[in-house]
């Protein structure tokens, strides 16, 4: 139960002066806490709530990651979860009645308690400030059929909200419909870094609204990695299969540690960081060939990460690390529902009254795509760039020649930028 003792410390207190009083866990409390008109307890002095609210949107993040590695483990995957975080905000705005609810119990927090709000958008603006080096680009927009009069509140909303936007469109014309949405696309991933987003279902003139979110990262290693040190090293698969791959060799100071899951499964932690050291590359590889990265994705919560990144220690290794680009693109249809979301695609359950009171309103598609390329400069694309290594010597070696997850992580904020995996860097 959450204590209602000193509410009326709210007033004049800014995030970072609050403290969540509570005696569960974030996770135990994940279904009740947030949730519509319940008031947030706390006390001036401390940032201890901003810490909890920070492992909140990572579970999320992580729920997500697990629910779309499910269906194939043995395949290259990537995500940007806050990219589909933020548009999941953008339709909680705009939902009423069950529709908000499963927004609001999948997300954990309910987006119209301005105190959410002003966290959500001081870590959009953290995670977005270019001046130390990485370029984070999140993007989502709703692209909704010509005709429909908006709300002018969800107008207003959607303005101020990250970098969304409202997009008139007209489903019934296939060619311009394409062409409108590739555009956005493009225009939101440096100048189409990212490939066009497939639209053979999005065009059906009975489409309503269409859900589409980016995620744009380009950064430099702290160190860069010379090419003259990548050399092609076996690197086997999920299935036994030993093949040659251009590998990236260097020796640094990197965070490192050892761990391992309640079934007693050993892995490896190497936190490999990016230009300025405000996002880093986690790199997990399991100690033993024949344990799963299923094993160790299901292990995964916003808990564990917390506790990876402030226990790893530095130590100098030489560091092997594959070269690889993977390129996701999700139905998030086929996804969303495991979370609990499944009014908003059904024409007869959604409601959307606060996007427009003409009614009928539903998701008719929702897309997500990702895209990392991992190379001796850095991150590139919609993905970002993972990291490297290299010489012989008597030091530490952390050898990513099996399949491995990663995630990139933002550190003051504690954000999943991406996650994924890799099971073959050839493919």
């Amino acid at each position: 139960m959450v204590n209602h003792q000193n509410e009326s410390c709210y007033t004049g207190c800014g995030l970072e002066d609050w403290t969540l009083l509570a005696g569960e866990s974030i996770s135990a409390s994940k279904d009740i806490f947030l949730k519509r008109d319940i008031n947030w307890t706390v006390r001036c002095g401390s940032c201890d709530l901003y810490d909890e609210l920070k492992e909140l949107k990572t579970e999320f993040d992580i729920n997500l990651y697990q629910r779309l590695a499910e269906p194939e483990n043995r395949t290259n995957l990537i995500v940007a979860p806050a990219s589909v975080s933020i548009s999941l905000g953008l339709l909680q705005f705009g939902a009423r009645g069950n529709t908000f609810m499963q927004l609001e119990n999948a997300l954990g927090y309910n987006i119209h308690d301005p105190k959410m709000q002003d966290f959500l958008h001081t870590g959009y603006e953290e995670v977005t400030n270019s001046s130390q080096g990485p370029v984070v680009q999140l993007a989502c927009a709703l692209f909704v059929q010509a005709g429909v009069h908006l709300s002018p509140d969800f107008i207003e909303h959607t303005a101020l909200w990250a970098n969304s936007s409202l997009q008139k469109i007209n489903f019934s014309e296939p060619n311009s419909t394409a062409a409108q949405i590739n555009e956005w696309v493009t225009s939101n991933t440096e100048g189409g870094d990212a490939d066009c987003i497939h639209l053979d279902t999005v065009v059906s003139p009975l489409t309503q609204m269409a859900l589409v979110s980016t995620m744009y990262f380009k950064s430099m290693w702290q160190k860069k990695l010379s090419f003259t040190d990548t050399q092609s090293l076996p690197f086997t698969t999920a299935d036994g299969i030993t093949l040659k791959v251009p590998t990236m060799c260097h020796t640094a100071e990197v965070n490192y540690g050892q761990f391992h899951t309640t079934s007693l499964e050993q892995f490896s932690v190497a936190e490999l960081p990016y230009l300025g050291e405000t996002v880093s590359m986690f790199v997990v590889l399991p100690s033993d060939r024949r344990t799963s990265l299923s094993q160790i994705g299901s292990h995964l919560s916003a808990k564990i990460i917390t506790v990876w990144a402030n226990s790893l220690k530095r130590m100098k290794m030489d560091i092997f690390l594959p070269r690889f680009r993977i390129q996701s693109h999700f139905d998030l249809k086929m996804v969303l529902p495991a979370l609990g979301i499944t009014d908003l695609f059904d024409p007869t359950e959604a409601d959307f009254k606060g996007i427009s009171e003409q009614g009928g309103l539903y998701i008719s598609e929702a897309i997500h795509k990702a895209k990392i390329e991992v190379t001796e400069e850095g991150t590139k694309a919609s993905g970002a760039t993972a990291m490297v290594l290299l010489k012989r010597s008597r030091t530490p070696i952390f050898k990513a020649d099996r399949p491995f997850l990663f995630f990139l992580r933002h550190a003051n904020t504690g954000s999943v930028l991406f996650i994924g995996r890799v099971t073959n860097p050839s493919e």
